[in-house]
């Protein structure tokens, strides 16, 4: 398993005012991805002269934030039999597949989380 990237994300149901924080901070959107899965929820990858980044996910239905480690990983599977193997549980039973990545958020025995994706470089 390679990580093709490893950095927070931060989910919210107040995106717009968290983007303007980070913004505030220094970093620049360098990526939006709307409507991601069809459920509503738009993702930020925002990055920093220094080459730092984080990620919003502006999800409306979020009762409270979640800090996650976005995990991006060339095998999908791999990663996700690795994780489950270690205790860890997809909290929300489901996996998301667009036609670019495929994603679950996982939730260790001890309560710190990571939103496992898998981007997919083929697609329209």
């Amino acid at each position: 398993m390679k990580f093709t990237s490893f950095n927070p994300l931060i989910v919210t149901s107040k995106g717009e005012d968290t983007v303007k924080l980070f913004e505030a901070l220094g970093f620049e959107k360098q990526h939006i991805n709307k409507d991601v899965g069809g459920i509503g929820v738009t993702n930020y990858t925002m990055k920093d002269a220094n080459g730092f980044k984080v990620d919003v996910a502006d999800a409306p239905n979020t009762k409270q934030d979640i800090t996650l480690i976005r995990m991006n990983v060339d095998d999908f599977d791999e990663a996700f039999k690795f994780l489950t193997d270690k205790g860890f549980k997809n909290v929300s039973g489901r996996i998301v597949e667009t036609k670019a990545s495929k994603s679950a958020m996982m939730v260790s025995p001890t309560g710190f989380g990571f939103d496992l994706c898998h981007h997919i470089k083929d697609h329209d």
